[in-house]
């Protein structure tokens, strides 16, 4: 699960998956604004099958809340 979550990151923001970690946040990525986090939200709905709610969507604030939030969802 966590090699895909990076893989979808990676591939959102541009940068290498080895450097998404559980710092990685709007304020360690640059190119991570709104249009990329609601890029994000969908690339990872695609990739695990199931829809965010609007609250998650708010919460899914940097690596570790991604990860915890999936966990709780499969």
């Amino acid at each position: 699960m966590e090699e895909r979550i990076k893989k979808v990151l990676s591939a959102v923001f541009e940068i290498p998956a080895d450097s998404v970690n559980d710092q990685s946040s709007p304020d360690t990525i640059q190119q991570w604004d709104s249009i990329k986090h609601m890029q994000m939200v969908i690339a990872l709905e695609e990739e695990f099958g199931f829809q965010f709610t609007d609250e998650e969507i708010i919460e899914l604030l940097n690596y570790s809340l991604i990860r915890e939030i999936i966990s709780s969802k499969i």
